[in-house]
């Protein structure tokens, strides 16, 4: 068991005193800034006080959309994840979605893990959650299918598996190697890019051939389509994914990162006193306007004299942080078929779309195209990568991988209660082994990370996590965090989804699938 195997780090738990829950129940209100026009129309900021939830209805808001599930499989490891969700606009703009696909004969897996991090609504990240993790594996179908005798006859299932049907000893052929696989990833994001940029144009194109036009009207009004202004919609919003692919079979692990939600592994590495450190594995670079790799890429794909224009004030075009995303047709479209595509869907049901911004020039400013990393898995080591963390930025803005790290490790071990923030991390060692590319520099909320403390109060791993996020075990701070009505809680915190995956070897006879929804 987990908790057995990490047990020396699961000690000198402290629990918050009565003083500290003295101040946060004579309180029920506190004060915030907040942005307001003056009778002249200006903007102003003026305090606003605002009622305090009670404990109950946060702790019920925190656990509502929470979900655990362990899958023991006859190979003979079982897979734990935890996924939970936290709304800060409203509806939330963040997505999920998992998959496992299994070999015909059972012995192997491949399990596909995603978060969606949507801006602008949530059409293309809920498109995402229901279609990208398919495309993916469709695409890596097709590259079996490429070189397996009589693929026309084989399922759909069958051509992906033989990608991994061969063992490491075998002749497998080149095209199936880690570039190959990691290729055909980046493809499926890419292409499956296009096809949501061109499904409202094909829409049109359709309806132009069959000619319904009248000498007033050149073309046609499809304000009223629906199928036109969903896929509109999915186009003109976007979204960050990330990705996990787990092959069970070659035991590799790919991580799929477009934008900047991330992706963070850790690995136990015993010591010879019988206890152990956490290495923090960072497998995704923010994907941002921040990130100065990402600068660097914009600026090379568009000529010299936008060098100055293509990211302004860390945005893309001075407008988009993210610098790869899906759907954002805004960025990617040409300003012709962004006026047109306007005039067809948008203009008749009085929700126009926003101009380009003013110095676009040479679109696409904005990808799609995916930064795929590999690490190799080991079920059996002790020495070797436990469990992987995937979470949309709103988590990555307030917590470092080292804490979130830290968190994980001491939930697995079976801490409980209240444990100051300068105490965790003698009772979870952590070192670095990777600490990826940060692109939130200047964005990050200003905090102590040796003052407050962290609460380990929660089942759901996930939950624990945006928990902490939000506060932890200061009462005070948590409530006035949660307490922010939607839309204005978007200036101080945003939506959150993680999802947390860990497993262990040596349990082929556990039940084979638990599903359990949060306590509340």
């Amino acid at each position: 068991m987990l908790r057995r195997a990490w047990k020396p780090i699961a000690a000198s738990i402290v629990v918050a005193g009565p003083a500290y829950y003295f101040y946060t129940s004579r309180d029920q209100t506190f004060e915030l800034p907040i942005r307001v026009k003056d009778s002249d129309g200006k903007k102003q900021i003026a305090m606003k006080t605002l009622p305090l939830l009670p404990m109950t209805s946060i702790n019920s808001s925190l656990r509502e959309s929470g979900t655990a599930e362990t899958t023991s499989r006859p190979y003979g490891v079982t897979w734990h994840q935890t996924t939970s969700a936290l709304a800060s606009n409203d509806p939330i703009e963040d997505a999920h979605s998992h998959q496992i696909i299994q070999s015909d004969d059972g012995k192997s897996d491949l399990l596909f893990f995603s978060v969606f991090d949507g801006h602008g609504g949530r059409n293309t990240s809920q498109l995402l959650s229901r279609t990208l993790i398919n495309a993916v594996a469709l695409k890596l179908s097709q590259l079996a299918a490429s070189t397996t005798a009589s693929s026309s006859t084989k399922s759909f299932t069958d051509g992906l598996w033989a990608i991994w049907s061969k063992s490491p000893s075998n002749s497998t052929p080149t095209s199936w190697d880690v570039p190959s696989i990691s290729s055909a990833i980046e493809n499926a994001f890419v292409e499956f890019d296009q096809v949501l940029l061109d499904a409202p144009i094909s829409i049109l194109k359709q309806t132009l051939q069959e000619g319904n036009l009248t000498a007033k009207s050149p073309v046609p009004d499809l304000s009223s389509n629906a199928s036109g202004i969903q896929t509109m919609q999915a186009a003109i919003s976007g979204s960050c994914a990330l990705m996990a692919l787990f092959d069970t079979a070659q035991k590799d692990l790919y991580i799929a990162c477009t934008g900047d939600s991330r992706a963070v592994v850790a690995v136990w590495k015993p010591t010879a006193d019988g206890k152990g450190t956490w290495e923090v594995d960072v497998l995704s670079e923010d994907q941002s306007a921040r990130n100065p790799k990402e600068v660097e890429r914009l600026r090379s794909e568009h000529p010299d004299d936008e060098a100055d224009n293509v990211v302004m004030n860390g945005r893309v075009l001075g407008g988009l942080e993210p610098s790869r995303a899906f759907g954002d047709a805004r960025y990617k479209w040409p300003i012709g078929m962004q006026e047109l595509l306007n005039q067809v869907y948008m203009a008749g049901n009085g929700t126009p779309l926003r101009k380009p911004p003013r110095t676009f020039k040479t679109p696409p400013y904005v990808t799609a195209r995916p930064v795929v990393t590999h690490r190799k898995l080991s079920f059996e080591d002790p020495s070797s990568l436990r469990f992987l963390v995937l979470a949309t930025d709103g988590l990555w803005d307030v917590l470092t991988p080292e804490e979130v790290v830290t968190l994980v490790g001491g939930h697995l071990a079976g801490l409980k209660g209240t444990i100051p923030k300068s105490t965790l991390p003698s009772l979870v060692p952590t070192s670095v082994a990777n600490a990826g590319v940060d692109g939130k520099a200047g964005k990050q909320l200003a905090r102590s990370t040796k003052q407050g403390s962290w609460a380990f109060v929660d089942d759901n791993l996930s939950t624990h996590l945006i928990r902490n996020a939000l506060g932890g075990g200061d009462e005070k701070e948590l409530r006035q965090m949660m307490s922010i009505p939607a839309g204005t809680s978007r200036r101080y915190r945003d939506d959150i989804t993680v999802t947390v995956v860990w497993w262990e070897a040596g349990k082929e006879n556990e039940a084979e699938s638990v599903i359990v929804k949060s306590k509340l």
